[in-house]
């Protein structure tokens, strides 16, 4: 495959599913609200902290006020990591390799983008309750995945687009783990009180992991929350099932299949995903679950200039090579 196409399929994956994420961090905020005692005000400054988009929104905003908060992680075209870019960016590299996806991939994509387009006219952001139509965004991203699942052929395109999908899922559950860090972090005397059990199920809730949740581990609490998001080998949203998945892909897109490594890119996530895989839950509260995230999203960024210098820069390497001989 063409480096060109598959970068292209690559950002496809990553693009819908910082969109569909981004809603389920929004939602954090929504379903907390709606347990929380009337008396406490809205929070909404951590969800931007969360994000990691801090220095660009103050630049913008004095204030976290609901309104502003969520205009700039839903519809801000000059935040690149709010919904509608990361939906029109997915667009744009669906438009330029049609010819590589399916005619329901396509139709789907560009329809989903015409739903923010439309949401951004009516100021959906200004609605008392907007949730029904962030709900309608996750359905359609989740309905595109339903869609690839169910007719593409498993060949390098497809592990090309699960790799993106998985590396910015795992970013992203370790954000919005992190919402807890930032803004959902009680007083010392609220840890325990059935305030704090309202934001741990909330999070769940989020990443519609409650119910799977319950079944597992039954009653609420702190450390299965974190271990569930972080260590869990069998829900599709934690982040050591990402890695694995990711790792996968990888091996799939090299033809190593025998264990290994083949190229620093393989090595780097190998080596990250034995790092989660062997932690215990104890070890990363010891160690502070806010400092554990950050350094594991510092790992993931590290992951990802080297699959993109391992598969996508080949092209520009080739061409410089040639040039300097």
């Amino acid at each position: 495959m063409l480096s060109r196409v598959a970068n292209h399929i690559y950002w496809l994956g990553r693009y819908l599913e910082r969109a569909e994420n981004y809603a389920r961090f929004i939602d954090v905020n929504f379903n907390l609200m709606q347990d929380l005692p009337v008396d406490l005000k809205e929070q909404w400054q951590p969800l931007i902290a969360a994000t990691g988009d801090w220095d660009l929104y103050t630049a913008k905003y004095q204030e976290f006020e609901k309104n502003q908060v969520l205009f700039f992680l839903a519809f801000d075209l000059d935040n690149p990591n709010s919904m509608f870019s990361a939906i029109s960016r997915a667009r744009e590299n669906a438009r330029i390799i049609r010819e590589n996806l399916s005619k329901e991939t396509w139709e789907k994509t560009n329809q989903l983008y015409m739903m923010m387009q439309e949401g951004c006219e009516k100021k959906v952001w200004k609605k008392p309750d907007p949730r029904p139509f962030f709900e309608k965004i996750k359905n359609q991203i989740l309905l595109l995945y339903g869609i690839a699942d169910s007719s593409v052929a498993r060949v390098e395109g497809w592990y090309f687009r699960q790799l993106g999908q998985f590396l910015e899922r795992a970013d992203k559950t370790s954000r919005i783990l992190d919402v807890k860090y930032h803004i959902l972090l009680p007083p010392g005397q609220d840890i325990g009180s059935p305030l704090d059990f309202l934001h741990w199920m909330a999070l769940l809730k989020s990443v519609t992991g409650f119910n799977t949740y319950r079944r597992v581990y039954g009653n609420i609490d702190p450390s299965n929350v974190v271990e569930f998001l972080v260590l869990n080998k069998y829900f599709p949203r934690s982040i050591y099932y990402c890695l694995k998945e990711a790792e996968s892909c990888l091996h799939h897109i090299s033809g190593n299949l025998d264990g290994g490594f083949k190229n620093p890119a393989e090595k780097a996530i190998g080596e990250l995903r034995s790092h989660v895989e062997f932690a215990e839950v104890s070890e990363i509260i010891d160690f502070g679950l806010h400092e554990y995230l950050d350094n594991l999203q510092i790992k993931l960024n590290k992951l990802s200039e080297l699959i993109d210098s391992t598969y996508f820069r080949l092209r520009d390497n080739f061409i410089s090579q040639n040039q300097d001989q």
